[in-house]
């Protein structure tokens, strides 16, 4: 599904990620871990196309395709679906106005035909029913005025209409109390299958208690220094990062 070769990506002159390789298939759950600076958060701009990133050598394919020549609207279309740390808002757009957009937007580029927003609206109001999330988030501006926690719940919800082939989550637990962060993730978890897949970007074990992955990366100076299962959270968590350094 995703490819990632030899990639080195410099921003501003400096560079921050020396040679990150990476494979991701359908059907698996992938955590990257690291210490601040080593490129984790670099590697979601990438991969979602933004313009301060200068890629320098590599490449990265994603469902057959080369990504780094797709437009950011192409990604999203293709199946690509990014989840930041800091949501942005935006204000005078609802959520439905947003949702009900970027959804009919996929279904054109599929060639198919779009949803009427009667239509639409059920199946808003039956994702945010889903996700415990109050029906009247549907006519709040996009983010507009909301907690961290909600912000992120909201992502997830956007998540669920788009149905992307792989979700990309950036430090989707930062500043989830333990109580939402069971709703997100069971909200996460309740959209995978075996025909799409998940990175996880996080600092901390805490989210992978509730979202098992099969794959544990460790991300040091700009590259994948060490490769295990579940288990090497708990070592990372115990230990810290300073023995694969």
């Amino acid at each position: 599904m995703l490819e990632i070769k030899n990639l080195h990506v410099s921003v501003e002159g400096e560079r921050i990620l020396k040679g990150f390789s990476l494979t991701v298939n359908a059907g698996e759950i992938h955590a990257i871990m690291g210490p601040n600076g080593a490129g984790k958060s670099t590697l979601a701009k990438v991969l979602a196309g933004h313009p301060d990133y200068e890629i320098t050598d590599g490449s990265i394919t994603f469902l057959g395709k080369n990504l780094l020549e797709l437009e950011i609207d192409e990604r999203a279309h293709l199946g690509l679906f990014m989840g930041f740390q800091y949501p942005v808002e935006i204000p005078g757009v609802t959520n439905l106005q947003f949702l009900h957009s970027a959804l009919n937007s996929k279904r054109k580029s599929r060639g198919e035909s779009p949803l009427s927003q009667e239509v639409f609206r059920e199946l808003l109001m039956s994702k945010m029913q889903e996700m415990e999330i109050s029906t009247t988030f549907a006519e709040r501006d996009v983010n507009g005025g909301f907690s961290g926690g909600e912000k992120k719940r909201n992502e997830i919800l956007q998540m669920a209409i788009l149905q992307p082939k792989l979700a990309v989550l950036d430090e989707t637990d930062s500043g989830l109390d333990i109580d939402a962060m069971k709703v997100v993730a069971a909200g996460v978890k309740s959209q995978l299958n075996d025909e799409n897949a998940l990175i996880l970007i996080t600092h901390y074990q805490r989210l992978l208690d509730y979202i098992k992955p099969q794959f544990v990366h460790v991300v040091v100076d700009g590259k994948i220094a060490k490769t295990g299962g579940a288990e090497l959270a708990l070592k990372l968590e115990e230990k810290g990062y300073a023995i694969h350094q």
